[in-house]
């Protein structure tokens, strides 16, 4: 992509009405844009970062036997009655609205019961267990909090994933490489190193459920860690009942705020009963599924990146999530007008050129700054976009074939002959 022909448009000042880190950088490096509290649109730049981590989650859910399907966000009234989870006193962030020939529907919050009605038509025999299937949608959600940025959204994207299994037994086994393939994720994406899985309160489906939590000061909620474990508890049931029971010991465990990155839970039969699905074992008896749910939301696991890796220049991503991996910057073409169109300018635009041309070739995933502005402008705006590695060709690599390339990470800059840009 040609940064001239690119979508986009960066800001110099954060915006007056936003407080977080992620939503202020997203903002002015013309990733996202803001259409009111808790809601944006993806740009060409964020939709492209955004795609490469839903890409790194499909992987992984695939993996593990998921098969991949979308649901509606139209929501049944009749359907959610039937698990009392429709009334407002019950589950109060719905946005409802009615038809005009009559009667409420509402935008999906999450997917359990639309699925589990699904499943009635699909599962009837042992045969047909188990299944797991998953979907990336758009989620909708009244939150009164939407003050985080795209880390906490009215409008957001939702992985959410369901198990129907035979028995416990069967479920459990599954559960495991679940949370086994959330690992994998996080450290896809660079957030191993500081995310934790989180014991936390498993509601009416279990005695736990297991968050994971990745730290930071941005975090909206408090976790006691056990580093040398890997472990955490959250501080809504951090007892010394709970505590025991997991084998921890309190003394080891250091206080953190931290940000909700994904969770799984085990359902059992709460949703299977009251919604008919069942299946006949071997033996020709009616037994209900058992059931478990898997979220993980792409949008903010976006903004937990950008909140833990950006620094005071900018954004910085890590390769796999970047929406190029390579910002080819040409100081060709200066911003002075006594300079432009010289014949030293003209012979670096054109090795600029040739260069991008080859990388592209080379399968190279590349933006090109051949933009007609100043070199300062265009090192501040690499910096604020944050693609991993900058190469700059200047009157230098004219000469010499020697390119400078820097990391944007660590701002290391390495002396690179041409045919090393390839390896």
């Amino acid at each position: 992509m040609r940064q001239s022909q690119l979508f986009t448009k960066t800001r110099r000042e954060a915006p007056a009405d936003e407080v977080a880190k992620n939503a202020q950088l997203l903002v002015r490096a013309g990733y996202i844009h803001k259409e009111m509290a808790g809601v944006y649109s993806y740009l060409p730049l964020g939709l492209r970062t955004l795609n490469n981590i839903v890409k790194i989650i499909r992987e992984e859910m695939n993996a593990i036997g998921g098969q991949e399907l979308v649901m509606t966000a139209l929501q049944d009234k009749e359907l959610w009655s039937r698990t009392d989870r429709w009334d407002d006193e019950k589950v109060d962030n719905w946005f409802k609205t009615s038809f005009k020939s009559g009667g409420e529907t509402g935008l999906g919050i999450t997917h359990e019961e639309p699925l589990t009605r699904i499943m009635t038509e699909h599962i009837s025999s042992y045969r047909d267990l188990p299944v797991y299937a998953y979907q990336f949608q758009t989620k909708f959600r009244n939150e009164l909090r939407a003050k985080s940025g795209i880390m906490r959204g009215k409008e957001f994207l939702m992985k959410d994933l369901y198990s129907f299994s035979k028995d416990e037994a069967e479920h459990k086994a599954f559960y495991e490489k679940a949370r086994e393939a959330y690992v994998k994720i996080f450290n896809r994406v660079g957030l191993g190193d500081q995310t934790y899985v989180t014991f936390a309160s498993g509601g009416i489906f279990s005695e736990f459920s297991e968050e994971f939590q990745t730290v930071s000061d941005a975090g909206e909620d408090t976790i006691y860690v056990d580093e040398s474990k890997k472990i955490a508890i959250n501080k809504e049931i951090c007892t010394d009942e709970v505590i025991a029971k997991l084998g921890l010991k309190r003394e080891k465990l250091i206080e953190k705020k931290a940000i909700e990155v994904g969770n799984i839970f085990n359902l059992g039969t709460r949703f299977s009963e009251p919604l008919g699905l069942s299946y006949t074992d071997e033996t020709g008896v009616h037994k209900p599924v058992v059931m478990g749910s898997y979220g993980l939301g792409p949008t903010r696991l976006m903004g937990t990146i950008v909140e833990l890796m950006a620094d005071n220049k900018g954004l910085v991503w890590p390769e796999s999530v970047a929406p190029f991996s390579v910002h080819l910057v040409s100081l060709g073409k200066e911003g002075d007008p006594s300079r432009r169109g010289g014949a030293e300018a003209d012979e670096i635009s054109k090795t600029a050129d040739t260069l991008y041309d080859d990388l592209v070739k080379a399968g190279v995933e590349v933006l090109y700054d051949d933009r007609d502005n100043s070199v300062g402008q265009k090192f501040a705006e690499s910096d604020l976009l944050g693609i991993p590695k900058r190469i700059v060709v200047g009157k230098k690599s004219v000469e010499t074939g020697i390119f400078e390339v820097v990391d944007r990470a660590t701002g290391n800059v390495v002396e690179t002959p041409r045919a090393e840009l390839f390896a």
